[in-house]
């Protein structure tokens, strides 16, 4: 971890039983009424979570690190008073633009106004593999989802290996809902024709 996530931890108080039992809402609310401990609970909660998620998008460690201790610095000194139906998806949407908008400063995407990124990649550490057999199966799986366009993958990673609502991936993606279940249907289609018919990536799509 950079020094510079590190200052987040040394700024706001360790985790306390009392705030484990509160939801992200009921946190970012009194994150907002100055709650400095609040705060530190909503970093440690989803601080996992963002780096994963920006680890599709950037591959540089360093360049991650900050962006999601810039970001939460910015929460803090700022406050926006927005009302939220998930914080989980306005953090992931906030780091994702924070991402492309650093990038485009400095020339590594060619078709940021596009939304597109070429990086965006699943990888092992979406699974658990016990055995050699189920790696070679997860090898194939990888190299399918892999072939999908960007927005196919990231769609099928919000949405099945993260557990987002359809709501919430509309959220973090900029896509209405029936644009967001359009794509992860037409994502799926096309994975199913790449893939081997016997490797099932999901028995129910609900919510």
């Amino acid at each position: 971890m950079g020094k510079l996530v590190l200052l987040i931890w040394h700024w706001f108080p360790t985790k306390t039983k009392r705030l484990q039992s509160f939801s992200d809402i009921e946190l970012w609310n009194a994150s907002h009424q100055g709650d400095r401990a609040a705060f530190g609970e909503l970093f440690r909660r989803h601080y996992s979570m963002l780096y994963q998620y920006g680890s599709k998008i950037c591959t540089e460690k360093e360049v991650l690190e900050d962006s999601i201790q810039e970001l939460f610095v910015e929460l803090w000194q700022k406050k926006p008073s927005i009302a939220l139906h998930s914080v989980k998806a306005y953090l992931l949407q906030a780091l994702k633009f924070k991402l492309y908008k650093t990038f485009r400063n400095k020339k590594r995407i060619a078709n940021y106004e596009l939304g597109i990124h070429e990086v965006f990649e699943i990888s092992h550490e979406n699974f658990l593999i016990h055995e050699q057999e189920n790696r070679e199966k997860i090898e194939k799986i990888l190299d399918a989802l892999n072939m999908l366009p960007t927005r196919q993958k990231e769609v099928i990673y919000l949405k099945i290996y993260k557990g987002l609502s359809y709501e919430e991936v509309s959220e973090v993606m900029q896509l209405n809902y029936q644009v967001v279940r359009n794509l992860l249907c037409q994502a799926l289609k096309t994975f199913r024709k790449l893939v081997v018919p016997c490797f099932i990536i999901v028995s129910a799509l609900g919510g």
